[in-house]
């Protein structure tokens, strides 16, 4: 569906060229929702900006639905677009028309006759869940309902592809996830690809089936979001995945194991799939000499089922407690000895 061939985009400056993103190779599936994580300034906004062409890259190429986007010219690049929908951070409405007139401003530029306009405005109104508001202008709404006429807007050409800037980094926690929600459901009923760039790790899990992971311009890491969450292979990788199973209690609760259980291990369990649902801890104390105490743990849903971390410390004969952590490997659920003796 998506292919990005050796791109790189180099931005000239008064203080001599900056390259924004350095020779990144991707592909992305029909129908998948794929996220692009990294902090600010690792490139990825300028790397979605270049799937529409809206910044053409230095070198490379970007191939959409079998077309070389870098390759075309104006009017055919026009016509290409219409076919790849974008959101953005700050919603970017027209704050002097109202909800039906922002959702229908893409239909108007691409020469679609009223009855045909108000026919695709009213559909997308009730598929984003905006009944009632269609007469509404932009001030009139919360920020969850403007990006929620964001996505209608970006919707009304039919696109096959749907581009995410930041679309819920202005949002509150509870909103982002019903904007999430939405995400999913269009995703699974029009089977339309999303792209989805973001610095929260809690928006990859939520909804994301693949996630590539960007520093300086590279893609450092990437893979199905249940493998990488599993088995993060880079540090910046790692950071990210710590925002969801290690909060700082975590780190003060074991600091504090450490003092009063100093001759113990603490190790961190990753579960996922049907592993995070089965009694292992109660497995654990019937069949080894070991005491076990649970330090922190938490069990979330990604797009694949469940993804648990569990911190506990083992206490006991280290023979005794080797043994024990050999069980829980066999079990299929990733071990990592936070503190050794």
């Amino acid at each position: 569906m998506i292919s990005l061939s050796s791109i790189r985009k180099t931005f000239q400056t008064k203080d001599g060229p900056v390259t924004a993103v350095d020779g990144i190779d991707l592909k992305i599936d029909e129908g998948e929702i794929y996220g692009i994580i990294g902090y600010s300034g690792a490139g990825k906004s300028t790397l979605i900006r270049m799937l529409n062409m809206l910044e053409r890259p230095t070198e490379g190429d970007v191939v959409v639905a079998g077309r070389t986007l870098s390759k075309l010219r104006h009017k055919e690049l026009r016509k290409a677009r219409q076919e790849i929908g974008m959101i953005f951070q700050h919603f970017n409405l027209l704050w002097s028309r109202t909800v039906r007139e922002n959702i229908a401003f893409p239909l108007e530029i691409a020469g679609v006759k009223k009855a045909e306009r108000d026919k695709r405005v009213n559909e997308l109104i009730e598929l984003v869940g905006l009944e009632g508001r269609g007469e509404s202008y932009p001030s009139q709404l919360s920020g969850g309902q403007k990006q929620r006429v964001g996505i209608a807007r970006a919707l009304a050409n039919n696109p096959k592809v749907l581009l995410c800037d930041e679309a819920t980094s202005a949002l509150d926690p509870k909103t982002t996830d019903s904007i999430l929600d939405l995400l999913v459901d269009i995703n699974e009923k029009l089977n339309l690809t999303i792209i989805l760039i973001t610095h929260e790790m809690h928006v990859i899990r939520k909804i994301c089936h693949q996630v590539a992971v960007m520093e300086a311009g590279r893609i450092v890491e990437q893979g199905p979001v249940r493998e990488v969450f599993r088995k993060p292979k880079e540090n910046m990788t790692k950071e990210f995945v710590k925002q969801i199973t290690e909060p700082e209690e975590t780190v003060d609760a074991i600091t504090q194991m450490l003092i009063d259980h100093p001759e113990g291990q603490i190790v961190q369990l990753t579960f996922v799939g049907e592993e995070a649902e089965r009694p292992l801890i109660t497995q654990l104390i019937r069949q080894f000499d070991v005491e076990v105490n649970i330090v922190q743990g938490k069990i979330t849903k990604i797009q694949e089922g469940s993804y648990g971390t569990l911190f506990v410390a083992l206490n006991g004969e280290q023979a005794e407690i080797k043994k024990a952590i050999t069980f829980i490997q066999n079990k299929e659920v990733e071990v990592e000895v936070i503190v050794h003796d």
